[in-house]
């Protein structure tokens, strides 16, 4: 049937038009972002002062990776920071969870106690949010959830 064919070009145009307008240029998130520790139970608030702050600079960010430093008070500054290019090239790439942020990198950083790397799980948002976690398991666990947003907007 000839009419097939627009009526099937018409849908995928409708569904590539919708699935691109939620879409984010990931280089918007490039910058300076702070933000308070959330969570209210004690399994999420693990190893860090329940008062932690955090920063993250993000200096290079795009669908393959995301480059920064992440500092928190009394623990980290200026941390380097780098998406895992292994998660990056995997169906890791993908993850989500509630809340549907945009992109979600997962990234190690040397934690100065000399106790082991934790792992950082950052994930954006639409809304122009970010929220970090920093993971580490052993002898030593941490877990932090922050809520971070732009320093660099007026």
């Amino acid at each position: 049937m000839r009419w097939a064919t627009p009526v099937v070009v018409a849908v995928i145009t409708i569904l590539l038009s919708s699935s691109l307008a939620g879409c984010s240029d990931l280089r918007e998130f490039r910058g300076t972002w702070r933000g308070t520790r959330v969570g209210e139970a004690p399994v999420v608030r693990v190893g860090l002062s329940e008062a932690s702050s955090a920063s993250l600079a993000i200096e290079s960010i795009d669908a393959h990776g995301l480059v920064g430093t992440l500092t928190i008070d009394g623990v980290l500054t200026d941390a380097p920071l780098a998406s895992l290019p292994g998660a990056e090239a995997d169906v890791l790439a993908g993850m989500t969870f509630t809340g549907a942020p945009l992109r979600v990198y997962l990234a190690f950083v040397a934690m100065p106690d000399g106790l082991g790397d934790a792992l950082a799980l950052i994930a954006l948002y639409d809304e122009r949010r970010i929220e970090v976690r920093v993971l580490r398991g052993g002898t030593s666990p941490l877990y932090a959830i922050f809520a971070l947003t732009s320093s660099d907007e007026p």
